[in-house]
């Protein structure tokens, strides 16, 4: 339990004082954000703000984990409490992730274009992310013969469909995808994006603790051994949220309104992988799309959008992703992020609420 301390503080730590030295780096060498030409026209005051700011909190969150591990003496592949291959798994899906965003983002950059990597260039970059971390994640059995991953479909728990090693790649890709891709449309005012995510990531770290504590491996210990959790390193997945939350905190004192930085596609990929990757294996596949609910309305809202425009030639919005929405319609910028993350709170509270339920009635 220690090492979930240690991570969420020592994340929160690196990211408010490396943040700010990112920063001047950062707007030293003229990497600024550009701003979409038909946004909304309050936007253009941020133009030239330094981007790329996922570096300061993907190096954080690795950094914190590991440093967690060698302050409570958990370095030595023998502990219990070393790195795992859950861990590590889902922090690799999170650094390549952002390695894509980062690519994107530094074209942007140096060819001064609103569009960084061409479609086929960053969708190919994530399948072969979002595929290595699949199969990998259906390898490293356990002494249970539990693999990080399962091919089973999961709610708050596996439910029993099998779909296999070829349709959970698929899933797994899916999921992967969906998630980075929304993150990335909420990523469009000041901390939103961030603050939404520290939000999911705490919730991540209290699942990680109870499936933890109702694991099926303590089985002789539980009171109703037939509501534990088949989860092969709920902990380290804990240490990992962890160290997510407290960084992703410690970057949103730079990242709130009036932003000082932004994460770009380097933040916002990762983060969106790394919910997946927390997702699939702590066996919440579907859960996540209401822990994650404010990402999921944002990403409907804009194919709602593109898919009136098609049909009727109208649109449902005046601005789509749903945020630029109610700017248009005259809602300041912190008026809106802190509403939604009001949403987003109420998200997390169902979602965990749906959780416990689960457990409570299988008690």
């Amino acid at each position: 339990m220690k090492q979930i301390l240690f991570a969420g503080v020592i994340g929160l730590f690196l990211t408010l004082v490396g943040t700010p030295l990112l920063i001047k780096l950062l707007a030293r060498k003229g990497y600024g954000q550009y701003i979409r030409d038909d946004g909304p026209r309050e936007h253009a005051s941020k133009r030239g703000t330094p981007t790329m700011g996922g570096i300061a909190f993907i190096f954080a969150t690795v950094a914190a984990y590991f440093l967690a591990k060698v302050i409570t003496g958990y370095l030595d592949p023998e502990a219990d409490a070393a790195p795992t291959f859950s861990g590590l798994l889902v922090l690799g899906l999170m650094v390549g992730m952002g390695l894509v965003g980062f690519l994107d983002d530094y074209i942007k950059i140096v060819k001064r274009r609103s569009l960084g990597l061409r479609a086929k260039a960053k969708m190919a970059g994530q399948l072969i992310v979002g595929i290595g971390f699949a199969v990998l994640s259906l390898q490293f059995a356990d002494n249970r013969g539990n693999t990080p991953a399962s091919t089973k479909l999961s709610f708050i728990t596996d439910f029993g469909w099998t779909i296999g090693p070829v349709l959970f790649v698929v899933w797994a890709l899916f999921m992967i995808l969906a998630m980075s891709n929304g993150v990335n449309l909420t990523d469009g005012l000041d901390g939103l994006a961030t603050g939404a995510s520290v939000l999911v990531f705490g919730a991540y770290t209290f699942i990680g603790v109870w499936q933890f504590q109702e694991s099926c491996a303590n089985a002789q210990t539980l009171t109703n051994p037939g509501a534990c959790y088949e989860v092969r390193d709920p902990l380290d997945l804990a240490v990992v949220a962890s160290a997510l939350m407290g960084a992703c905190l410690g970057f949103l004192w730079w990242n709130t309104s009036p932003a000082k930085i932004f994460m770009g596609d380097t933040g916002s990929l990762a983060l969106g992988g790394v919910l997946a990757g927390l997702a699939i294996c702590s066996r919440t596949e579907l859960l996540i799309a209401i822990l994650g609910g404010l990402f999921v309305l944002i990403t409907m809202s804009v194919v709602i959008q593109v898919g009136s425009f098609r049909l009727t030639g109208k649109r449902v919005f005046r601005m789509a992703p749903l945020q630029h929405h109610f700017e248009l319609k005259g809602w300041s910028e912190v008026l809106v992020v802190v509403r939604f993350w009001i949403i987003q709170g109420i998200c997390v509270i169902v979602g965990l609420g749906l959780f416990y339920a689960g457990w409570a009635a299988d008690k």
